[in-house]
């Protein structure tokens, strides 16, 4: 497996947290909180340059991050060319693989698609058993199984997705086995296979943590794995995995770590539809409940029904109130609160222009802390993508061997 000099994630990872740290005010923020651009103060040209874009220089700026950065650059200097360099990652060599027609009935398109670039950057091994992690329906796990003919065991803590996975691979007579484990608990460690490959696609938070502590001190030799929704934690703060990570002054909450996951470039036109109204009706509804209740200060809301996030602003809105135990909103003025909502989220597009140009290099770090982790425990380590990323964003791979156990 070819591999990074020792020192080289170190120094990339020095590199990006002393970037990170410096600009912290530009993104360390929260955009919804805010109801005025938050840099008059400290960044007054800043906030006139954003201030003076328009519609559709901002949509070009939203979907180029290149373009960006080099339109931030009168405020970050260097700094903008440094991070375009530290992020940019290698697409890891992949192979062809050989996969029957229909083995992905009933996956949807997107996810199929992410799932055979992850095999692919696989070598394949027939005589490697496979530790498939937080599997799903193991769509995944069966696709190795098949291709490669390797013996997979599928962790799952859903019994209905074990069940169903295990018929799906029992349809195809797919050496896989699946077993109702959650892997927080004691009992995953037992399953890691000595001299075996353990992998993991798009596993949450503490999960692929969880993975990764389990297989340093296991005997499994291969482990490959796609890390996701790092807000996913116990705590409501992120505690460094490497030494590395654990000397940087940054510190990190969970809506930092929530952060690095709102770019999405999944789902269809209606999908992307609804989220976007959702979002301006959230917007609308923060400056109603401020005028109602004379606090300046942002009402977060929960999750909604897709029922309610479908339905009417008016019916949004009033469910809203109740759940936050405000007063009813009669005699609504749907209107004017919409544009009060449309004036938000054109303000909140304006500060994520800034901010979210550092998302990609926070998630950057927070991979290269797991990269140091294996590293500092004496792994081989690769770290690369595994596929475009308008296919999706969580698309860094960490693929590590432990030579030892080779």
């Amino acid at each position: 497996m070819s591999n990074a000099a020792p020192t080289c994630w170190a120094e990339r990872f020095r590199a990006l947290d002393a970037l990170l740290y410096r600009h912290r005010p530009l993104w360390q923020l929260r955009p919804f909180h805010h109801r005025s651009l938050p840099w008059w103060e400290n960044e007054a040209t800043l906030a006139e340059a954003l201030h003076a874009l328009d519609e559709a220089q901002l949509t070009v700026l939203e979907g180029d991050m290149e373009r960006r950065l080099r339109w931030l650059r009168p405020w970050l200097g260097d700094a903008a060319d440094r991070l375009s360099q530290l992020v940019a990652l290698p697409l890891l060599p992949g192979r062809r693989l050989d996969i029957p027609a229909r083995l992905d009935t009933g996956v949807p398109g997107r996810k199929w698609q992410q799932i055979t670039a992850f095999a692919a950057r696989m070598a394949p091994r027939a005589e490697q058993p496979v530790l498939e992690w937080c599997a799903g329906k193991g769509h995944l796990g069966r696709l190795l199984a098949v291709a490669d003919q390797r013996q997979v065991v599928s962790l799952e803590r859903d019994a209905t997705l074990c069940a169903q996975g295990q018929r799906l691979a029992a349809g195809w007579g797919a050496p896989v086995q699946f077993h109702e484990v959650d892997v927080l608990g004691d009992a995953a460690a037992h399953f890691l296979p000595a001299n075996g490959h353990a992998v993991a696609l798009h596993a949450c938070g503490d999960l692929h943590t969880r993975l990764m502590t389990l297989w340093l001190s296991s005997r499994c030799e291969r482990l490959t794995l796609s890390p996701c929704c790092y807000d996913a934690i116990a705590g409501d703060r992120y505690r460094p995995v490497s030494r590395e990570a654990a000397s940087s002054r940054l510190r990190l909450s969970r809506a930092d770590l929530q952060f690095t996951q709102q770019e999405t470039v999944t789902g269809g036109r209606a999908t992307r539809r609804r989220r976007q109204r959702e979002i301006l009706w959230r917007l609308a509804f923060d400056e109603w409940q401020r005028n109602v209740t004379g606090i300046d200060r942002y009402l977060p809301l929960p999750a909604v029904p897709y029922r309610l996030a479908r339905g009417s602003f008016g019916g949004f809105l009033r469910t809203a109130a109740a759940l936050k135990a405000l007063p009813p909103a009669t005699d609504l003025d749907e209107h004017h609160w919409l544009q009060r909502g449309l004036q938000r989220r054109d303000l909140v597009r304006r500060i994520e222009l800034v901010a979210h140009a550092f998302r990609r290099p926070l998630e950057i770090w927070l991979v290269l802390d797991r990269a140091l982790l294996l590293q500092e425990q004496g792994a081989d380590v690769r770290l690369g993508t595994f596929c475009d990323y308008a296919l999706t964003p969580r698309n860094l791979l960490l693929d590590a061997r432990q030579t030892q156990h080779a």
